[in-house]
């Protein structure tokens, strides 16, 4: 009887990590798909747009870092490949959560998980369409004169990342 407990505990740690492995199955999928098609260069344009449109005319960024030129588009792969794959992501959270739930908390969630991943994408194309264009004209214009604004890559990656989580959870406030 004793054995009860504990296989039933081995059963929902196997099928959590099945669960994990389908996930990051599906995330590697799309970062192979991502990685062909368009890229990781095309897709850092696309991100990089809004700064660059901003820059003055002759102006680039730049990457210090050694390994910079490589590891960016490689994070910038890897985040989009998990934003993508986020709908299964949360599917395969919600088949190990939901045989725990009650039927009236079930039909609750799906709604609930559906508007948040619905309102994070939306905050994070609100700041990449307009909060970025604003923001980076702004500090365009301020520069010095004399001084060349020359934005470093990695940093510029850093601060968009932090800023489309900061408006995709500011966003979920309705939820």
């Amino acid at each position: 009887m004793s054995e009860a407990p504990e296989e039933s505990f081995i059963s929902h740690l196997v099928e959590l990590r099945d669960r994990l492995l389908r996930s990051l199955i599906a995330i590697a999928v799309v970062l192979g798909v991502l990685c062909i098609y368009p890229g990781p260069g095309e897709i850092y344009d696309i991100l990089a747009a809004p700064l660059t449109k901003a820059l003055p005319e002759g102006t680039k960024m730049v990457a210090i870092g050694v390994i910079t030129p490589f590891m960016v588009p490689l994070k910038i792969l890897l985040m989009s490949a998990f934003l993508l794959a986020l709908p299964f992501v949360l599917w395969q959270l919600w088949a190990f959560i939901a045989p725990g739930l009650y039927s009236h908390e079930k039909k609750l969630v799906l709604p609930l998980v559906v508007a948040s991943a619905s309102l994070f994408y939306l905050g994070m194309a609100f700041a990449y369409f307009v909060v970025f264009p604003l923001l980076f004209a702004f500090f365009t214009s301020t520069t010095p004169e004399g001084v060349t604004m020359a934005t470093d890559i990695a940093n510029y990656l850093s601060f968009i990342m932090g800023l489309f989580f900061s408006f995709g959870l500011a966003f979920e406030v309705p939820v």
